[in-house]
């Protein structure tokens, strides 16, 4: 009699070391509470173009590379009735063109007004620190733009060390190549000890289609998209609303926690630490 259970079984092998990277997007997640910056523009460019957006529509694509976004707009159907209405014709590749070189420079020059830390970026930071981790970001923001952030961030203590935006790579989110170019320029291994940390949709499937954990943050960026003292005006009754709203969204979009911003971040880092030492994985 032959024996066949060799055949019969795969084996597997779990790493079971510390988290050794965390990779945090910008806007939405370290700076700009409510994600404001992008989303004010998107809308002055639309309404250049004769086509006026909702903040709504400009925020549907958010964490995209930001030509990709303005093409992703163009597709939402309420926004697409009314440029044909505008300009009877189907909005173009050219004329997302054109709108995307009215998009940096106006960009460029807002960003600063919204580059605040988000409270609680700093203590985390220190935190991550302390643990020996590697700071790595990712953004859809252009090299310029990006350049302008770095600079405000640096000014009030925050310093990744590694950044990497959707002009450094072929493909954007939801993409893992920013988060792979973060892991090579820190060298990084296994994927399985990053974390990545991310206010939008798009930035959570990044994460997730790198391996890594990932982090949804409900509240301070995209998905609610005030800003803080608008936030910190709601009452309990709203908050709670926005989260009963964006919280399943996001686990249903595959992140493995969701918590309110960047500040409620470390018990997450201690339960995956928890987690990779009983061999789990991402």
């Amino acid at each position: 009699m032959q024996f066949t259970h060799e055949r019969e079984f795969t084996y597997t092998r779990a790493y079971r070391g510390p988290i050794r990277c965390v990779i945090l997007d910008w806007a939405g997640t370290t700076m700009d509470f409510g994600c404001m910056a992008p989303a004010v523009v998107f809308r002055q460019v639309f309404e250049k173009a004769g086509v006026p957006i909702s903040l709504e529509e400009a925020r549907i694509p958010m964490g995209a590379h930001k030509r990709v976004h303005i093409g992703l707009i163009c597709e939402i159907p309420s926004v697409r009735r009314r440029w044909v209405e505008t300009h009877s014709t189907e909005p173009t590749d050219d004329d997302v063109g054109r709108m995307f070189a009215d998009f940096i420079p106006m960009q460029e020059a807002c960003l600063s007004e919204y580059s605040q830390l988000i409270p609680g970026t700093l203590d985390v930071i220190g935190e991550c620190r302390k643990r020996d981790y590697k700071i790595g970001s990712t953004s859809g923001y252009l090299p310029g733009m990006l350049a302008i952030n770095q600079a405000d961030a640096k000014k009030q203590g925050y310093v990744p060390d590694a950044t990497f935006g959707a002009g450094d790579v072929k493909r954007g989110r939801p993409f893992a190549h920013m988060v792979l170019r973060n892991i090579l320029e820190l060298d990084i291994s296994p994927v399985q000890s990053v974390v990545k940390v991310d206010d939008t949709l798009t930035g959570i499937e990044e994460g997730l289609n790198a391996s890594c954990w990932a982090v949804g943050l409900a509240i301070s960026g995209n998905e609610v998209g005030v800003q803080l003292d608008e936030w910190d005006a709601f009452s309990e009754e709203v908050k709670q609303k926005h989260r009963d709203r964006i919280y399943p969204t996001m686990y249903q979009r595959g992140a493995h926690y969701v918590v309110d911003s960047i500040a409620d971040l470390v018990p997450c880092l201690d339960d995956i630490e928890a987690r990779l030492r009983r061999g789990e994985q991402p």
